[in-house]
């Protein structure tokens, strides 16, 4: 390779590393943002939850339509994922635990709720019903979205157009740790929910001893159970979907915050390894040249 190929090689390899730099410096900045929100939420979203699940073990959501299992296969697929790449193997990771959640569907018995262009795009091609594709453009995210798309699915399952409804997403367990999870929205059940909120709790730190939710042993509903509960669990199952919405910003705020960072480490390596070469080639240009003087004044002189 010629001295002035790898002297471009390096130039563009630096300007590559300075784009990777400042992706890395702006992506740190909404991680710990996006982390605060998610960390500072699961306590709220907890309890949230210990309402729904103290309610999921009693009588009267067992016996509310939200509540009953179902025998068919229609299937509701929230697919959280981001807009953009650049973030390892974090919407890969969503797809592959989705696709795992269709085994043995017919593509008829399914319909894609895309929150985010990724998922949007690969369950498209593939020919599924994107019954909603919403933008995950902005790091803040009203709770009404969430709300609408809550009263969309659960109108959807007493309707009959849906028998289960599940949702995949990426759960924040710390930086570098991010885990592709999927968690079952409806019908309600105290197994399901409980693996909601033991999701919530940390591995480690002050929150790590909370104590699990058990449900009562009787509890009253007034004026009408069926009124109340109509209107509770979709607002509860919306708190539920809009706390998986910000382990998922905060999971690829610190994938992408990896993922540049190793970029920015691996560039600089290729930029030693093309300046060893380049000055290895030009000390054999050197070399030559100067045997090619020394070599002819020695012709000369004989």
């Amino acid at each position: 390779m010629a001295l002035k190929d790898i002297k471009t090689k390096i130039k563009a390899t630096e300007r590559m590393n300075k784009v990777t730099r400042a992706m890395e410096a702006v992506s740190a900045v909404k991680m710990r943002k996006t982390q605060a929100a998610a960390l500072q939420g699961r306590a709220y979203a907890r309890a949230a939850l210990a309402v729904l699940t103290r309610l999921a073990g009693t009588r009267h959501v067992k016996e509310h339509p939200l509540g009953q299992d179902r025998e068919g296969n229609k299937l509701a697929l929230v697919v959280m994922t981001s807009d953009k790449g650049l973030a390892g193997a974090l919407n890969s990771g969503v797809l592959k635990r989705a696709v795992e959640a269709l085994e043995g569907r017919r593509v008829e018995d399914v319909t894609i709720f895309a929150y985010g262009k990724k998922g949007n795009e690969y369950f498209s091609r593939r020919g599924y019903t994107i019954a909603r594709s919403i933008e995950n453009k902005l790091d803040e995210v009203p709770l009404a979205v969430m709300e609408d798309l809550s009263e969309e699915i659960t109108q959807g399952f007493l309707a009959g157009s849906y028998d289960k409804a599940l949702v995949v997403y990426s759960n924040f367990k710390s930086t570098f740790e991010q885990v592709p999870t999927m968690r079952r929205l409806l019908p309600l059940s105290l197994p399901a929910l409980a693996d909601i909120v033991a999701g919530i709790i940390p591995a480690k730190g002050r929150w790590s001893e909370e104590t699990p939710i058990e449900p009562p042993a009787s509890y009253e509903v007034e004026p009408d159970e069926r009124e109340v509960l109509g209107i509770l669990i979709p607002k509860l199952v919306a708190v539920a979907m809009y706390h998986m919405l910000l382990e998922s910003k905060a999971s690829e705020h610190s994938a992408r915050m990896v993922a540049m960072k190793n970029a920015s480490d691996k560039s600089k390596e290729v930029v030693r390894d093309l300046t060893r070469k380049f000055n290895k080639v030009r000390q054999a240009a050197i070399t030559r040249e100067v045997s090619e003087i020394v070599s002819g004044r020695e012709a000369l002189s004989s």
